[in-house]
Parts: C-alpha cells; sequence; structure tokens
C-alpha cells in the first residue's frame, strides 16, 4: 500500500511542478504581447505623424511653387513694362536731339526778339508809372471839385436830396426824383433851377470836363399819350436837364451827353415806396476829357 501512494504522491508533484512552469510562461507571454501592442500604437502614431508632415510639406511646396510662379510672371511684366519705358525714353531723346539743333538754328532769331521784349517790358513800365501818376493827378483833381460843390450845393439844400462822391476817376451827383420833376412827368420844375443853377457854375468853371445825365425810373410801368414807357421816360428826363443847363445856363452843349437807364441799374429793391423812390433819380456825371488825360500824360514826367 505505501509503495502503491508514493508513486502517486511523485505524479502529483510533478504535475504541480509543470503548472507552474506553464503559468510562469503565459504570464511572460502576456507581457510581451501587451508591450508588442504598446509598440504597435506607438509606431501608428509615428507613421500618422509622418503623414501628417508629409501633407504639410507637399501644401507648402506647392505654395512656394505657386509664389515662385507669380513672382515670376511679376519680373516679366516688369521686363516688359522696362523695355516699353526705354523704348519711349528713346523716342523722346530723338526728338529732344531735334529740337537741340532747331533750337541751335533759332538762337539769334531768339536773341533778337528777347532784346525786343525786354524793350517793350521797359517802355511799358515807363508808361504805366504815367498811367499811376496821371490817374492820381486825375484823383486828386476829381477830390478837390467834389469837395467844391458839396460846400457849394450845400446852401438851401436838403442831404436826402443830393450826394456828392467821387468813383473811379469821375465824380457823380446823385440828385432825387422830387427835386427834378413832378410824377410821372419830365418837365423841370422851378426847384430844379436852384440845383442845377449852382451844378452850371462848376461845369462852366471847368472847361477840361464833360457832362453826362443819366436819367433812372422805378419799376412801376408807364404809358400814356407822351410816353412810351421807363426808357423812354428816362431818356426825355435826361434830354430835359441837358437842355436846361443848355439854354437856361448856357452850358457849351458840346460837353453834355444824355442817357436814359430806364427801371434798371438800381440803387436798392423797389419792393418799398421808399426803395423806389430812391431809384427814381438822375445822375450828374463829371468826367475829364480823353484829350485832357492825355495831357496829363504826356505832362507827367
Amino acid at each position: 500500500m505505501k509503495t502503491f501512494v508514493k508513486p502517486i504522491v511523485i505524479a502529483f508533484a510533478a504535475l504541480s511542478m509543470a503548472s507552474c512552469v506553464a503559468k510562469k510562461k503565459f504570464v511572460a507571454l502576456q507581457t510581451e504581447y501587451e508591450k508588442s501592442q504598446a509598440d504597435l500604437v506607438k509606431c501608428g502614431d509615428t507613421v500618422q505623424d509622418y503623414k501628417d508632415r508629409l501633407a504639410s510639406a507637399q501644401q507648402s511646396s506647392e505654395i512656394q511653387s505657386t509664389t515662385a510662379k507669380n513672382a515670376i510672371e511679376q519680373r516679366d511684366q516688369q521686363l516688359t513694362d522696362l523695355r516699353d519705358q526705354l523704348t519711349d525714353l528713346k523716342k523722346v531723346r530723338d526728338r529732344q536731339l531735334e529740337q537741340v539743333g532747331d533750337l541751335t538754328v533759332l538762337s539769334k532769331a531768339a536773341n533778337d526778339n528777347i532784346d525786343n521784349t525786354l524793350s517793350q517790358m521797359q517802355q511799358k513800365d515807363k508808361y504805366i508809372h504815367l498811367l499811376q501818376a496821371a490817374r492820381t493827378k486825375t484823383d486828386s483833381i476829381n477830390l478837390a471839385l467834389a469837395v467844391n460843390l458839396t460846400r457849394v450845393l450845400k446852401d438851401g439844400i436838403e442831404d436826402q436830396d443830393i450826394e456828392v462822391k467821387v468813383d473811379k476817376t469821375v465824380v457823380m451827383i446823385n440828385i432825387s426824383d422830387k427835386m427834378l420833376f413832378s410824377s410821372g412827368s419830365y418837365k423841370i420844375s422851378p426847384r430844379a433851377s436852384q440845383v442845377l443853377g449852382k451844378i452850371a457854375q462848376i461845369i462852366q468853371s471847368r472847361p477840361e470836363l464833360e457832362v453826362m445825365v443819366e436819367g433812372y425810373t422805378d419799376n412801376v410801368s408807364i404809358k400814356n399819350d407822351c410816353i412810351a414807357d421807363n426808357w423812354d421816360l428816362s431818356a426825355k428826363r435826361a434830354t430835359s436837364v441837358v437842355r436846361t443847363l443848355q439854354t437856361d445856363f448856357k452850358v457849351d452843349p458840346n460837353k453834355l451827353i444824355a442817357a436814359g437807364r430806364g427801371e434798371f441799374n438800381v440803387l436798392t429793391s423797389n419792393d418799398t415806396a421808399e426803395g423806389r423812390s430812391t431809384n427814381r433819380r438822375t445822375r450828374i456825371i463829371l468826367m475829364p476829357k480823353l484829350n485832357q488825360f492825355y495831357d496829363l500824360l504826356g505832362s507827367t514826367k
């Protein structure tokens, strides 16, 4: 019996030892497998990283290729533009060379023209100085005339009915409508003799003057058997003043000019009665004769 049990124990021990060895191998294999799996995953990540790098490199290469192509095209266009510019510059150079040749031919004539121009400029400059001096002298004469007229006309005449002023090279006397004429009439009123007589004295004392009489109306239309319209009325009033100066005060008719200005060239708006009254006026302009002005030029040294 003891002899039979002993082999069984030996066999069981052998099996137990075999089982332990197999388990160790399994564990070792399992560990190696897990390591292989980890290595495989790591290799997969590495492969994907290389794929991403390859794609990025390809994209970068395409961009660089496109950029290089565009740069080459720009360079080609620049070269074309430069060639065109060079061609244009050559044409300009050729034209300039032709012009230089023409200038060489014309240089003597140009010098002569320059000399003539300088001489003309000197003459014009001298003439301008003469004009300025004559203008200054004329202004002084007109200012003295205006002061004299203002002093003579001031006595017995209201300021609002008459105005004396210097405008450029002439003296102007603006006389209100009510002082010279009845409403809508061109017949000189008795009151007008006072002011026209004083003006006549000044005119007769200055033989170098010409006298223009201008008639003005407002914009109220007028038409009757004797007057066609405002143009007609203004001209008839100017003529009446000129005729009075000639007939009643013996002013030389060769010095007198009559002009009708109608309802135009107003001093103020015709929208009010006061404005219309201002615009109804007679203007007497005392002007130096042209030959008198030229005499001033000739006498200016």
